[in-house]
């Protein structure tokens, strides 16, 4: 695992866009792991500013997002259906919608969708280059603590601080899904690369805690020493250690 700090969420938010351009060039046909949250908006901003600069086709790449919430429509304000297409691909009209995918929160069989999405992800993947945020309380996709290391794509609680969290997004708190569909960690971790960006003191003490080494399921970010291929991109709020490579 590379930890690498560097210094502003501007700086963070730029290298993340800037190997995801690379993938995307060096392969046009690349497989893309996507995430949401808040984290993630600059990033994408900083990406579809790239990607028309260098005039990009991108109508042969395919992208996988993390998770989607249970119980409301893509056409939701706050479904990640929307923000995806608000934040990334209503900008760059070169997308492929049928090689956009995201879970189905809305399905009528759940089960049967989660299976759809896993299945689906193996048929098209692997994916070339996975990007994560972190929970304040070290989730990775909506894989909360006590999460096993070998789930696959399944339907999950969501915990009371992640609710808290994503409270903002909402008018009220009792707006927020206690649900979703997310990929399991296993699925994460199937990507041949990952990227795992944390900015800003909200994330300081999850980053603290994943720089310890311990690998526990108490910590679902801490599966990613179980990986060959990761990188921790982080600012000078949540980096809290010597920079060292594990």
């Amino acid at each position: 695992m590379k930890i690498i700090n560097l210094g502003s969420k501007e700086e963070a938010c730029h290298y993340v866009a800037n190997e995801l351009l690379k993938q995307i060039i060096s392969n046009k046909k690349s497989v893309l792991g996507l995430a949401t949250g808040g984290t993630m908006v600059r990033v994408y901003e900083q990406l579809v500013n790239l990607i028309r600069i260098n005039e990009i086709d991108l109508s042969e790449i395919t992208t996988f997002n993390l998770d989607e919430y249970i119980g409301i429509d893509y056409d939701h304000p706050e479904s990640y259906y929307t923000y995806m297409h608000d934040v990334l691909f209503n900008h760059l009209p070169t997308w492929n919608e049928e090689k956009i995918h995201l879970p189905n929160g809305s399905a009528e069989n759940l089960q049967e969708e989660i299976k759809r999405y896993e299945d689906l992800l193996d048929k098209e993947g692997p994916v070339d280059v996975q990007i994560l945020g972190i929970g304040e309380n070290g989730h990775i996709g909506f894989n909360e603590p006590g999460t096993s290391f070998d789930s696959l794509t399944s339907i999950v609680g969501l915990t009371q601080s992640t609710i808290e969290a994503n409270s903002r997004y909402f008018e009220t708190k009792e707006e927020v899904p206690e649900q979703a569909i997310s990929m399991g960690i296993h699925s994460i971790l199937k990507a041949k690369r990952i990227i795992l960006l944390a900015y800003g003191p909200k994330k300081a003490d999850a980053i603290r805690k994943l720089l310890t080494g311990e690998i526990t399921t108490d910590l679902p970010a801490s599966a990613l020493y179980n990986h060959p291929n990761v990188e921790v991109i982080l600012d000078n709020n949540a980096y809290l250690s010597e920079q060292e490579e594990i």
